[in-house]
Order: C-alpha cells, then sequence, then structure tokens
C-alpha cells in the first residue's frame, strides 16, 4: 500500500467514524447507565451488556468467565473477560486492544446521577466516562472502521485485532489480563491499553501493599501495666515509615511525568474497647514504586524499617504480609517503534505534539509488558486525570477526544497491519 492509499484508507475511516459517532455517544451513555463498581466487583452483568452491544455491531464476542472461587480470593465477586478477535489476513501482527469496564464506586458530590451519561456542554458525565469505559467505544468504533474499509472498500490487511475487554483493573488485574495471559487464551504482538488523547503512556509506577500487624497483650483499663499496647507501638513504628517516606523525595525517577516513590499510611484498625489496653492493630501501607526501582528490593526496605521500629518495643510483635504487588510498567523491546507510531498518529489527528511519558499510577498495561509483549496506553479523554475528574465526582470525558482517539487508534491498526 502506498503512502498515498494510506491517506486515502485513514480519510474513507474518518468519515466512517464521524458518521457513527452519534451511535458511539449513545453505546458509552448506556456503558456508563449499568452499575460496574468494584467494590463490590460485581461485574459480570456489566459484561453481558457490553457483550451484547458488541455483538450488536457485528463482532463475535467470546464470554470467559472466571472461576468464582479464584475471582472471589482476588476480592471481586464475579469476572466475565470478552474477547472479540478480527483476522484480516494470513501473516501480520496480533494487536490487543485492552480495556477495563470495572470502575471505583462513585461516593458523594455529583452533580446529577453517576450513572447518568448525560451529556453536557461537550463533555459526557458518569462514573466510567473516562476510566475507561469510554475506550470499550474507541476500541470498538476504531476497529469497525477498519473492518469497514477492508470489506466495504477491499483494502488488503494483514493480521488479527482483538478486543480484551475486562473487569478487575481496579483490583489489581490478575483475573483480568493477567488470566488471559495465564490461560493461553491470547498472545497478542502488540498491546493498546486504555489511557487519555494527548499523551503516550509509556511508563508506570508500580505499587506495593503491605499490612502491618503489632500484636501486644490485652488488660484492663485500669491497669494498664500488666498488658503492652499495640496502639501505643504504633508511634514509635509511625515515626520511623513518615520518616522513611521523607527521604524517599531523595530518589528522583529519571521518567518524566513521574516524581519519586511515595508510602501512604492509609488505614489503621485497632483496638478491642474503651476501657481495654489494645492488643492488636493493623495498618494498611500503599508504597508507589518507580519503574527503575527493583520491587522486591523495596518490600525487603519496608520490612526492615518495621523490625528495627518495634524491636526495643516489650512484649511486641509485628507481623508484614503483602497484600498487593503490582510491578512497574516498563518499555520491552518493540515498544519504542510502537511508541513512535501512535505519537506520530496522534499528533496529526489532533493536530498538537503527542508526547510520551510516564504516569504515577498502576494499570492493567504492566501485566502485558511484564510477559514481554510490546505495549503502550493511549485512548480517550483530556489532558490530564484530574481533567476527567477520575476516580472523583463528575466524571467526565470530552466527546471531541472521544471521536479523534477513535481515529488515531484506527489509523495506528491501519499501519501496523498494513505495514
Amino acid at each position: 500500500m502506498t503512502n498515498l492509499d494510506k491517506t486515502s484508507a485513514k480519510a474513507a475511516m474518518r468519515s466512517f467514524i464521524e458518521q457513527h459517532f452519534d451511535q458511539q455517544v449513545d453505546a458509552l451513555a448506556r456503558l456508563v447507565q449499568c452499575p460496574s463498581d468494584n467494590p463490590p466487583g460485581d461485574c459480570t452483568p456489566h459484561a453481558l451488556v457490553s457483550a451484547q452491544w458488541l455483538s450488536s455491531m457485528g463482532f463475535v464476542v467470546e464470554r470467559h468467565e472466571v472461576p468464582t472461587e479464584l475471582a472471589q480470593q482476588h476480592g471481586m465477586h464475579s469476572v466475565t473477560n470478552l474477547i472479540v478477535r478480527e483476522t484480516f489476513g494470513s501473516g501480520g501482527p496480533v494487536i490487543a486492544l485492552n480495556a477495563h469496564g470495572d470502575v471505583v464506586p462513585p461516593g458523594e458530590g455529583w452533580t446529577d446521577s453517576p450513572y447518568s451519561g448525560v451529556v453536557r456542554d461537550g463533555w459526557l458525565y458518569g462514573r466510567g466516562a473516562a476510566v475507561s469505559k469510554s475506550d470499550f467505544t474507541t476500541y470498538a468504533y476504531a476497529l469497525s472502521a477498519l473492518k469497514h474499509l477492508a470489506q466495504e472498500q477491499g483494502v488488503a490487511l494483514q493480521g488479527q485485532v482483538e478486543l480484551h475487554f475486562t473487569y478487575d483493573e481496579e483490583t489489581g488485574g490478575l483475573t483480568g489480563p493477567g488470566w488471559l495471559l495465564q490461560q493461553g487464551l491470547s498472545r497478542p504482538d502488540y498491546v493498546l491499553s486504555a489511557a487519555f488523547s494527548h499523551q503516550v503512556v509509556v511508563a508506570h509506577n508500580g505499587c506495593l501493599h503491605l499490612e502491618i500487624t503489632l500484636r501486644g497483650k490485652s488488660a484492663h483499663a485500669a491497669w494498664p501495666d500488666t498488658g503492652h499496647d499495640a496502639i501505643e507501638a504504633c508511634v514509635p513504628l509511625l515515626s520511623a515509615l513518615y520518616r522513611y517516606s521523607d527521604g524517599l523525595a531523595e530518589h528522583p525517577s529519571a521518567t518524566p511525568g513521574i516524581s519519586h516513590p511515595t508510602l501512604v499510611v492509609g488505614l489503621i484498625k485497632g483496638g478491642i474497647n474503651t476501657n481495654v489496653v489494645p492488643d492488636t492493630v493493623t495498618l494498611r501501607v500503599d508504597r508507589r514504586i518507580v519503574p527503575e526501582e527493583v520491587p522486591e528490593q523495596v518490600e525487603a526496605e519496608l520490612r526492615r524499617v518495621v523490625a528495627e521500629a518495634v524491636v526495643a518495643l516489650p512484649g511486641i510483635s509485628a507481623e508484614v504480609t503483602q497484600i498487593l504487588l503490582a510491578r512497574p510498567f516498563k518499555p520491552v523491546p518493540g515498544a519504542q517503534a510502537l511508541t513512535e507510531l501512535v505519537c506520530r498518529e496522534g499528533s496529526a489527528v489532533l493536530g498538537t505534539p503527542v508526547t510520551p511519558v510516564g504516569v504515577p499510577l498502576y494499570t492493567d498495561a504492566r501485566l502485558y509488558s511484564e510477559a514481554g509483549i510490546p505495549t503502550v496506553m493511549y485512548g480517550a479523554g483530556p489532558a490530564t486525570l484530574l481533567a476527567a475528574n477520575g476516580h472523583r465526582a463528575d466524571e467526565r470525558v470530552p466527546l471531541r477526544e472521544l471521536q479523534l482517539a477513535t481515529q488515531v487508534v484506527a489509523n495506528v491498526l491501519l499501519e501496523l497491519l498494513a505495514a
């Protein structure tokens, strides 16, 4: 295919996307209107709605139900992941487009219902509108435009495009993309994972959650010296953790968009009653791991901080349990060429530079990259997560970027399958 042919093909796909954009917006509104909060993580009903919508677009939809016991081990009630496979010709790469349909609970402070899907002033509002139900439609309509180009205009393409719509990103992704890969249900050559429109995410932080339990000895509050106060033991432990946290700023990341490691004590729970010396207290710690760090070393550091803080406390013991380890997302061989392609196509469609960055979050993209698959993150959204109100009240996605990101993804697919 010549460059001129590609230009004409991209124009044809742009026209298709524009003609079907009202349908795309309606589809996104319906996806937002179907709750899929995680927790509690009962997301199979949303998967069935999504599957019905995809089927109505002419796709053959595979429903892959994660065994209930495994889903519950990962904090989910039910998980049904969806795969669509469209083959365009023998040979060529397999490209997966991954977005997640589970969302954080809405909380309070919304102008409209968090499940309204209302459109106002060029934005569509609702929980999941930006993270990342929008990219269900971005990817589905980009694939539909490519399929129309091949079938109706006879454009020869080689390779396969898969949609991976999964449902446990908010709890770590291990029963979503992690499970699909582990089960051998897919092994793509390239992956685009959900994100926003003005940057290409090529790296992100990892995350370590530790549960720290301090154990002492209960006693009557009238004779506190006969016990060992676990809450009092938290004082030197918290001081040690916060000193450690302050020192993390001295280790900046070299990845644009990522500052330095962080630590947050997000939960403290303990005590029996007001008149009892507490025998147990539990803390949950969130440690963000920058791409340059080694997760095992980070965990060893934190365990050492805890041990040193309590070693001199009489009658107090500490137990540290790993709750979550999400490794940092880093480029693998082959990712640079994919990054350059998405940046180039994004810049051409948006009319402004689209550049590679890192983000301090953690996502499902890491699971594909850990498997050695060149992966970048790109999808529909404004310049920042804050502008989208991600994980906050009045979450929203700009319709302009929804349409333009769909064009970008369609163009990227064309370039990869027409090469």
